[in-house]
């Protein structure tokens, strides 16, 4: 592994002072531009007049907005920027880490917030905008996450999934990008994809693990700023139990064009943006990727594992078109293709446990995409309306091959689904103190299932298959919110809403109140309080498993939706301009759980994708902690991020036993921070190093029964001790070190993205060694390097 990482730096060094050394057709420095536009952060109306300042500029830049609420800020040297906003009778606001290009223009959309109070009233001191969300309704447990976060930070891997890992209370993986946030399952996190919720966007979606996958379908060049919701979120959101992760995709620059194109051990990337016409305000924006990990097996042989398997390709743009008096329309969408194969060694000497090797054939086919509207009623009002669809198509054979060449097959899961969806909201601003949103959704779900798989995989030799779902038809979900903003005073608002669901396959519905309140008990320090009441239903072929025993009675047809309440407190110190510290105590109390009658079994710790067997709502689960984040904005040239988790998380599973759930870590600690440097003549090149350690609670597992896995030849469960093991403390840690060298309207990148530098191995689970004929222990650790060079023009 360090013989790996010290060619790398080798290599990175190299290439970077041959960039370095290339030749420059001009003696000027490189600039760029920031430009934007400013509204009003209630009613998304324009905001003509108001001034944009560079804040410690010398002598002062600024400008004002036009009568269209556009700014632009021309000629700024290559670097990092503060930008202050301030208009009569609005809240300034302050947006850090603004980075300039001489190959991109940054385009910032500025949302100001109306004063509640009469003009002179009150001196109020300007916001800092990092962390704060573009969801104005959140109370608690919410931030924004910028796309040039995603890019920035050691262990993200240009990957929101694994980014927000690094924030309190989120615990990721190395073999997956699944999020657990506060003790939950990954699946219990909803994604969201320009206003309406999507099948998760990441490439071999469930494969390691349900709710999560590989590496994200999004890149870095198309993903615009998104919200992260961690509990007791808004009315708007429903149908999640854990989070909500509401991404957004960027328009494309409609006043030039701008391309970049990516090459590196991972695979190829390209993406291009701009005006459909010279002076029109129509815009594109797409990027297209594919990887294939044989180059980066080939390069770091032995880091990779299993996922030297992997061919993935994805693509993804953004069409937007605004218009004079019918509003804004937007067309979106994402198209994945993946495919994974597990070939098997021919040498039997190689095999793992001796007797018998899987082989796996995985693919994967995932489209997302469709049509958006925002029109303006009137200075108050708009109305957003989206028609999406949602297409996932999945095929997974795996097959057992004995010593003898025997081969049979032990599963073989196909299916597919596809979503209608139509998604509309009513945002008014009633006055400086009154905002509301009320919204209805209506999702159309169509599926097509058929899975097979053998009754018991330790036999030998296997039986025959058995089908346990096989069903096509259709069904719909309906929900309707609505949520309101009240700022009773200056320093003092509530958020409140309802949300309602309906699922049409059962008749089953719930009711869902939501409220917070959010004090500014002094000029930099906050308190809150939120609660919500938050339900999901099931991966909608839960619902037709047929067994055996029952013949084709849909033994799950009737699954309640499983719920949650959240409360959570937050307090919030500005410790300075440039740091923050946020400390949230929470509390989950989790009901209505489908768990297995009679069995410790329940979807908290599922992790497989299908499900074969009756389920029943008597499971519950708890979750309760404290999170801490200490952030410092990157400012001179640095920045860090420290966050820490202590929590517990516990389950009753279907036989009434409380135990500790599989991902009850007990504590997450994360410590993430990077260094730029400007080199160069006039200071216009950026060397960056950044460094991320996390350092948790081993994984829970469930201990072997190791004399009677002996006596049945095969891996036999201790399911009395079902969680009490756990691995020791895991250290994990990542790194990138990237230079960019800035020319005239040019810039070339170089990159060295590590993940799980020190090859920590995770739990795999057991398998039974029949050559020494005892259960081991499967770890496997999976390290994931990208070399890569990027030019932008």
């Amino acid at each position: 592994m360090k013989f790996h990482v010290k060619n790398s730096l080798i290599a990175f060094i190299l290439a970077a002072q041959s960039m370095a050394g290339l030749p420059a057709q001009e003696t000027a420095p490189a600039t760029g531009v920031i430009r934007g536009t400013v509204t009003d952060a209630a009613s998304g109306q324009i905001l003509p007049g108001v001034t944009l300042v560079i804040l410690d500029s010398n002598p002062v830049i600024g400008t004002a907005a036009d009568d269209r609420g556009n700014f632009r800020l021309d000629r700024l040297p290559i670097g990092r920027y503060a930008v202050q906003a301030s208009f009569i009778g609005y809240e300034p606001a302050v947006f850090k880490e603004i980075a300039v290009s001489s190959a991109k223009e940054t385009f910032l959309e500025i949302p100001l917030k109306e004063q509640v109070n009469e003009l002179g009233e009150v001196v109020v001191r300007p916001s800092v905008n990092k962390e704060a969300p573009l969801n104005r309704m959140a109370t608690a447990s919410a931030r924004m996450l910028s796309v040039e976060e995603a890019s920035r930070y050691a262990g993200g891997y240009d990957d929101p999934a694994r980014l927000v890992s690094a924030f309190a209370g989120v615990a990721g993986s190395m073999n997956s990008n699944g999020i657990a946030i506060r003790g939950n399952s990954p699946q219990f996190l909803q994604w969201r994809m320009e206003g309406v919720e999507v099948p998760n966007p990441t490439h071999f979606t469930d494969l390691t693990g349900v709710g999560g996958g590989i590496l994200t379908a999004l890149s870095s060049q198309v993903l615009g700023n998104s919200d992260f919701f961690t509990g007791a979120f808004p009315a708007e959101y429903g149908n999640a139990l854990s989070g909500v992760f509401d991404m957004q995709l960027r328009s494309g620059n409609s006043q030039k064009h701008e391309h970049a194109a990516q090459i590196g051990v991972a695979g190829v990337e390209a993406a291009s943006e701009g005006p459909f016409r010279r002076g029109g305000q129509a815009s594109y924006l797409f990027n297209y990727r594919y990887s294939s990990m044989a180059l980066a097996d080939g390069l770091f042989p032995d880091l990779l594992g299993n996922a030297a398997g992997m061919r993935y390709q994805d693509l993804s743009f953004k069409l937007n078109f605004p218009t004079r008096r019918a509003g804004t329309f937007s067309v979106w969408g994402i198209g994945i293709i993946d495919h994974f194969l597990q070939p098997v060694p021919k040498d039997t000497a190689e095999w793992i446990n001796g007797k018998f090797e899987g082989m796996g054939d995985f693919r994967q086919t995932k489209a997302v995409g469709g049509i958006g509207h925002k029109i303006f009623i009137d200075n108050s009002t708009y109305l957003k309306s989206s028609l999406a669809t949602s297409y996932t198509r999945n095929q997974l054979v795996l097959e057992e091959i004995y010593t003898d060449r025997s081969t049979f097959r032990i599963y073989d899961m196909r299916g597919a689904n596809t979503n209608v969806i139509f998604d509309a909201c009513l945002n008014r601003k009633f006055s400086a103190a009154h905002l509301n949103r009320t919204g209805i959704n209506v999702t159309g779900l169509f599926y097509d299932v058929d899975y097979s798989a053998v009754r018991d995989g330790n036999e030998y030799p296997p039986q025959a298959m058995v089908n346990f779902a096989k069903k096509g038809g259709h069904s719909a979900m309906l929900s309707a919110y609505s949520q309101s903003s009240l700022r009773l005073a200056e320093k003092v608002t509530v958020n409140a809403g309802i949300h309602a669901l309906y699922f049409a396959l059962n008749g089953q519905w719930s009711v869902e109140p939501r409220a917070g309140v959010k004090w500014q008990a002094a000029p930099r320090h906050s308190f809150g309080v939120a609660y919500g009441l938050h339900s999901r239903r099931e991966s909608l072929d839960y619902y037709f498993v047929e067994t055996p025993q029952t013949g084709d009675r849909l033994v799950n047809k009737n699954l309640d939706f499983a719920k949650a309440h959240h409360l959570v407190l937050s307090y919030d110190w500005s410790v300075s301009e440039n740091m923050h510290l946020k400390i949230e105590p929470y509390y989950q109390y989790l009901y209505r759980v489908p768990v297995a009658k009679d069995s410790l079994l329940s979807l908290i710790n599922y992790q497989s994708f299908y499900v074969l067997f009756p389920l029943v709502n008597d499971g519950a689960g708890k979750n309760y902690g404290i999170d801490f984040t200490l952030e410092r904005y990157l400012h001179n040239g640095y920045y860090y991020l420290l966050t820490a988790s202590l929590f517990e998380s516990r389950y009753r599973g279907g036989d009434g036993v409380w135990r500790d759930t599989r991902l009850n870590r007990n504590f997450l600690v994360n410590a993430l921070g990077g260094k730029e440097w400007k080199l160069g003549k006039h200071g216009q090149n950026i060397l960056g190093v950044n460094l991320r350690c996390s350092f948790q609670g081993g994984d829970r597992y469930i201990p072997v029964d190791e004399a009677a896995s002996k006596a049945a030849q095969a891996v036999v469960y201790d399911h009395s001790r079902a969680y009490e093991a756990q691995l020791p403390v895991a250290l994990i840690s990542h790194f990138t070190v990237s230079c960019k060298i800035h020319k005239k309207a040019l810039a070339h990148e170089i990159a060295l993205k590590f993940v799980n530098v020190n090859g920590y191995r995770e739990f795999g689970g057991y398998y039974y060694d029949y050559r020494n004929s005892e259960p081991v222990m499967y770890r496997s650790a999976v390290v994931i390097p990208n070399f890569y060079y990027k030019v932008e023009f």
